[in-house]
């Protein structure tokens, strides 16, 4: 769709914009990544994972929750790519994933943390 095709002519330069507007699929993952987020105890685990590797009867000691609630969330946050898990013995570890992504979204928390608590650091 080019500027000429649009129904209102606004003065602006609007093609460049859709030429380079994301298709349809990568705001589709982008909303279900942040579905992933839009739980408090969710953001939480992802923060602490993000800081150290930790196992669930721990994370479920400093969340104050149940270990299959807390698990349940670990269970999510790995479907979406964002944590990874290894086995040592009968205990599982959980660290946050070493990717740009989730740095990405680390460096997102710590910034709205900054911004929207401002008694916080």
């Amino acid at each position: 769709m080019t500027h000429s095709h649009l129904p209102h002519n606004h003065g602006q330069e609007i093609e460049s914009l859709l030429t380079n507007l994301p298709k349809s699929i990568d705001f589709a993952n982008i909303s279900e990544l942040f579905r992933q987020l839009s739980d408090c105890s969710r953001i939480k685990i992802f923060w602490i994972l993000c800081h150290c590797e930790e196992c669930v009867i721990n994370l479920s000691a400093m969340m104050d929750m149940s270990s299959p609630a807390v698990s349940h969330h670990l269970k999510l946050l790995k479907s979406a790519g964002l944590i990874t898990s290894r086995r040592e013995g009968k205990e599982v570890y959980y660290k946050a994933n070493d990717t740009k992504q989730v740095q990405l979204l680390h460096d997102m928390i710590e910034s709205l943390t900054a911004i929207t608590c401002p008694t916080h650091g």
